[in-house]
This record gives C-alpha cells, sequence and structure tokens, in this order.
C-alpha cells in the first residue's frame, strides 16, 4: 500500500498539473495538503506586512475553490499551519507516508523547503511544472540560459518552440487514507476584507480565460497592454498564473488553437512574447540562484541605502508627484498595478528618490495580488540595473511617462480624489 502525500504549493489546480498527475500514477492512497508557513505573516525587514490582505483573501478563495474541485473526485483539502518540516514531521504520527510529491520552485526559500524535508528524512519528489516550456523543450540547458531575454527569445523561436502541451486534469483520484479523518486541519485566515475585482480559484480563473479569447481582445492585446485603467486593457491572467489557478500552458494551447482559427496577428505574437518573458524570469534563477536576492545582486555597484520616510512617503502615495502617487495609491487599494506603472514607480523609487530597490520589491510582494517570486524579484533587477541586462538599470522620466500614458489626467483624478 503506498499512501503518498500531494502537497500543493503555487499550483492550486487539477488540469495540467504534472505533478498531481504523477502523485495520482504513484499512489495506493493519496492525501491532498496546503500548508500555511508562518513566515508570510511575519514582518519584512521594513516593518510592514509580508503578505497583506489581498493576497490572502484571493488565496483563501483558491483554496476554497481546490477543495471542492477535490471533492468532486471524493477527495479533498488539508489544511495545516507551522514550518514543513514540523508539520510532516506531526502528520507522519498518523499517516505513515512514502512521499512527498510536489511542484519545483526554484528560489532559495521554497528550494530550502524542500532541502529541509529531504535532511528530516522525507522522500521527496518536486517536478518543475511552472513554465510555458518545459526544461527538457528547451534548445539548451537551464544552466546554460541566456542572459539577455533577446537572446533567450532568439534561440527559442530559432527552434521554432513556442509551449509544452498541457496535461489533461485527473479523472479520478486515489483514496484518502483512512486515518486522514482524525487529521486535526489548521485555522488559518483571520477576517480580512479586499476590494479586489479578481476571485480565486481555477474556476474563475478557466471562466477568464475563455471569456478573453471568447471576446477576441487578444487581437488588441499590444496595442492597449501600457493602458492604465480597466479590465481589458491587458490580459489580466496574472494573478491566477500566480497562485498556479490555471498554467501558462494551458493558456498557450488556448492561444494557438485562437490563432489557428482567428489567425495570428501582433496582438497574439505579444501575449505569447510577454508568457515567454515569464519563463525567462524562471529559468535565469536556475542559472544564478541566491545570487538573485544579493542586496547589490549580480552587480557591484553600492549598495542601497533605506530611508523611512523617503519610503513612507512613496508606499503610502504622498510624494507630490501625482502619477506615482496614484499608482502607489491604486495599488495599496486594490492590489493591482499595470505593468507600465510597475516599471514606472519601481523607478522613481531607486533613480529619483535614491531608494532601496530590495525594500520597493517586499512592498511589491506584500500588496500585489499577483505577486510571483521570479517575475517580481527578475523585474526589479531589470529596473534597478542588478540583473543580467547589459544596459545597467533603467530609468523612466516621470513627466514624460505621465504626458504619454495619462495626458488628459482621467488616471489620476481616479486615484487622488
Amino acid at each position: 500500500m503506498k499512501v503518498i502525500i500531494y502537497w500543493f504549493r503555487n499550483d492550486l489546480r487539477l488540469l495540467d498539473n504534472p505533478a498531481l498527475t504523477l502523485a495520482c500514477k504513484e499512489a495506493d492512497c493519496l492525501l491532498p495538503i496546503y500548508v500555511h508557513d508562518p513566515a508570510t505573516e511575519a514582518e519584512t525587514a521594513w516593518h510592514f506586512s509580508r503578505v497583506a490582505d489581498h493576497r490572502k483573501i484571493f488565496l483563501r478563495e483558491s483554496l476554497a475553490d481546490l477543495k471542492v474541485n477535490l471533492q468532486k473526485l471524493s477527495s479533498d483539502l488539508f489544511e495545516f499551519q507551522g514550518d514543513v518540516v514540523s508539520v510532516f514531521l506531526e502528520l507522519k504520527k498518523n499517516i505513515n507516508f512514502n512521499k512527498i510529491i510536489c511542484e519545483q520552485i526554484a528560489a532559495p526559500e521554497e528550494s530550502d523547503q524542500v532541502s529541509r524535508l529531504i535532511h528530516a528524512g522525507h522522500e521527496v519528489e518536486a517536478l518543475w511544472q511552472s513554465s510555458m516550456i518545459a526544461t527538457d523543450d528547451l534548445p539548451f540547458s537551464t544552466n546554460q540560459t541566456p542572459d539577455i531575454f533577446t537572446q533567450f527569445r532568439q534561440n527559442i523561436e530559432k527552434h521554432k518552440i513556442k509551449y509544452t502541451n498541457p496535461v489533461q486534469k485527473p479523472v479520478s483520484l486515489p483514496s484518502l487514507p483512512l486515518a486522514s479523518s482524525s487529521l486535526k486541519q489548521s485555522e488559518y485566515f483571520k477576517a480580512v476584507s479586499s476590494n479586489t475585482v479578481f476571485q480565486g480559484g481555477e474556476t474563475s480563473a478557466l471562466a477568464h480565460i475563455e471569456q478573453y479569447f471568447q471576446r477576441r481582445l487578444p487581437d488588441t492585446y499590444k496595442q492597449t497592454r501600457n493602458q492604465l485603467i480597466g479590465l481589458d486593457y491587458s490580459s489580466k491572467f496574472s494573478p491566477w498564473l500566480a497562485w498556479g489557478c490555471c498554467s501558462a500552458r494551458t493558456i498557450a494551447n488556448k492561444l494557438e488553437s485562437y490563432e489557428a482559427k482567428h489567425g495570428a496577428n501582433d496582438g497574439t505574437y505579444w501575449l505569447w512574447f510577454e508568457l515567454l518573458w515569464r519563463d525567462y524570469f524562471r529559468f535565469i534563477h536556475f542559472k544564478y540562484g541566491k545570487k538573485l536576492y544579493r542586496a547589490k545582486g549580480l552587480s557591484e555597484k553600492p549598495l542601497p541605502s533605506f530611508n523611512g520616510d523617503v519610503f513612507k512617503s512613496w508606499s503610502e502615495g504622498e510624494t507630490s508627484e501625482s502619477l506615482i502617487d496614484a499608482a502607489m495609491r491604486e495599488l495599496k487599494t486594490s492590489g493591482y498595478l499595470s505593468n507600465r506603472l510597475r516599471q514606472v514607480v519601481a523607478s522613481y523609487l531607486i533613480y529619483d528618490l535614491q531608494g532601496d530597490w530590495q525594500a520597493g520589491a517586499a512592498w511589491f510582494e506584500s500588496q500585489l495580488i499577483d505577486y510571483d517570486v521570479y517575475s517580481n524579484q527578475g523585474n526589479w533587477l531589470y529596473i534597478a540595473g542588478r540583473g543580467t541586462d547589459p544596459r545597467g538599470g533603467r530609468a523612466f522620466n516621470v513627466k514624460k511617462q505621465t504626458q504619454d500614458h495619462d495626458p488628459q489626467g482621467i488616471y489620476r483624478d481616479l486615484w487622488l480624489q
């Protein structure tokens, strides 16, 4: 009797979840779990909450949806709170499991969790599955990932690689271990409120993807993606992608079908292009790992300094620079910000305010409903000139950005009233 624990991490879905598919194939009994790590409740070094309410609510909704979808297959989701080693140690007392299967996450803290579980004597199989293109389908090994995105993209396109096919969702799951009925789960979520427009969960993710393609929105993606107001100017796939409520492969597969039916165009190409950027930030983690998380990043630039008053004015939207203030208030109120404004406010903190890029990255981690460890770190390094980009940083002229993207002041009026 082989008992396997499936540990959901940032893959809160059944469709295109190769690690879960493997667990179903190997297990006689399967226990699906999610672990709430108290580290996410801690304060950051800059004295604000590591995870704010918007992200907590989206996670709660996503887990509730996952639980319902598992129950439809006569299984369930069990939630625990605590350090992963302690949680699995306690589980072992109740259920004599043989193995833990989970998704692989190549960021330092998440990799460390798996290492510590192995060190504690558990058999753990972690599968890489969060990229649009599987590592085996790349034309180079991950530790040889080209440093510059353009070279990465050209290499992928030269080999005519678009995406890796998604796998079907399981039609059934192995039965729960008998002892699962006696497991004591953790009450984790406190009452929090949020006014985000996004609903967490795989069900909402697939519905959003469906309506996006049905309404022919990919056609206008390239020309509208830098707009600031509304739901339709960009794809808004990111909240669900960040938590793994849907996969990039599912979206790419849908995109290919769409192009076959309606024809390819600049918009459809650019949608794939942005998913490729997401892959690039992932694969660069295999090459540089923890070095990406140093204060100096990959550069030899002087270390940034932190000024609490300056940071507070930036994060609260009280800098007296109207576009920055509007953007930072939108972020805090909604948990979301357009890609264009993410770059502009990051540049403003780093270059105009001479602020600490790491504090900025941590603030985004706290506030963004679609926080993704790879993309967040990659983008902040890119703007700060501490990553792999040879240009040495990206400073935006705020006056020009304001004129280009909010000439009538409509966006600023919306958030500064």
